[in-house]
């Protein structure tokens, strides 16, 4: 049995990591960690965890843990994982967005070359079992060849954007970005916060990859509206993606989905977001111990390709600010939010 802990517990996506549990076959909770005494006591109450720290250094010293969920601001994602690495932790899960701009996304990158810790990005509609399935229907071909997908959230391009652009990147896995081009409105969501998901209040973003894949991300409060959402004014839950291909196409929302193959029929069905989660979360954390039992078994959400997604959420802030298509990879230049901010505040 993997002895697992937690790093943070706010946000709500902590409380996703723990409820998860009751459905891990090889995996235990057995710590937590928090710097508020009262969040850590209540947490691992609720959750009956035993191990409970203020220091999560000192929990991975004291627990030596198999996997470390994190679930802080990106602020302090390279810090925890050179940590990790030092004590010899085999596997982290951080909770989505890996940065903030690009000198941590520097830091990660130079970090991710020489850690010794498998890592992947906690970006658990991926294991969401009808939007699975829909994954592996058009990787089977279902559609025919992917030409376009459609995709959108309605919180900003780093609270919901890096979601959407990891399930662009499911639906086409062997394209790679080549250029980016966005617009976006309005420097609310650029201004300090404890989350640090800091981004245009609106964006628009057209995407090519070098397989002739295009792809368009529409984030802010702005973009389509899932009328299926409950509540529907919670705007968290408005995530969509729509992946068209040569004789079908596949849909995919929070709370439906839709598929059209070869054979002209339209096949479709609701679900329940939490329920899908739950168990998306579980098969999450166990594609984790696949890969720390077989080397070859790469989780698919692994740290290497959360990087090129959030390079082309790096591209896109170079895009605003410099009013023309770039080229991707990009190297990112330092300063983005800062400068932003100044253009969109004005």
């Amino acid at each position: 049995m993997y002895k697992c802990v937690i790093v943070g517990v706010g946000g709500g996506r902590a409380d996703g990591h723990a409820q998860a549990y009751p459905l891990i076959r090889r995996g235990k909770l057995v710590a937590v960690s928090t710097r508020t005494p009262e969040k850590l006591e209540a947490f691992a109450r609720k959750y009956e965890i035993p191990g409970r720290y203020t220091d999560y250094r000192e929990m991975f010293h004291r627990e030596k843990p198999d996997l470390v969920q994190v679930n802080t601001p990106p602020s302090v994602r390279a810090e925890i994982l050179a940590a990790a690495d030092e004590a010899g932790v085999p596997a982290v899960i951080f909770e989505k967005p890996i940065a903030i701009e690009g000198e941590d996304y520097r830091i990660l990158c130079q970090l991710a070359g020489r850690v010794k810790t498998k890592v992947a990005v906690n970006h658990q509609l991926h294991f969401h079992p009808n939007r699975f399935q829909l994954q592996q229907r058009v990787a089977d071909g279902g559609i025919g060849e992917v030409r376009f997908i459609d995709a959108s959230a309605r919180l900003n391009l780093v609270a919901q954007g890096t979601h959407m652009l990891q399930g662009i990147s499911a639906f086409n896995p062997a394209g790679r970005p080549t250029s980016v081009m966005a617009q976006a409105e309005g420097a609310q969501g650029l201004q300090p916060s404890q989350r640090c998901h800091y981004a245009p209040d609106e964006t628009l973003a057209a995407v090519s990859y070098d397989n002739n894949v295009r792809a368009l991300l529409r984030c802010g409060a702005g973009a389509t509206v899932v009328t299926e959402a409950r509540p529907v004014d919670k705007l968290s839950l408005h995530k969509r993606i729509s992946v068209y291909g040569t004789v079908g196409s596949a849909h995919w929302t929070m709370w439906s989905w839709q598929y059209t193959g070869r054979n002209g029929v339209m096949e479709q069905g609701a679900h329940d977001y939490f329920e899908q989660d739950v168990r998306a979360q579980a098969a999450l954390t166990e594609a984790m111990f696949d890969w720390l039992e077989d080397d070859r078994k790469v989780h698919p959400l692994n740290l290497a390709s959360a990087l090129v997604d959030f390079n082309i959420i790096l591209g896109a802030f170079h895009s605003i600010l410099k009013h023309q298509v770039v080229s991707l990879p990009v190297e990112p230049e330092d300063g983005l939010i800062r400068k932003l901010s100044a253009v969109l505040g004005s």
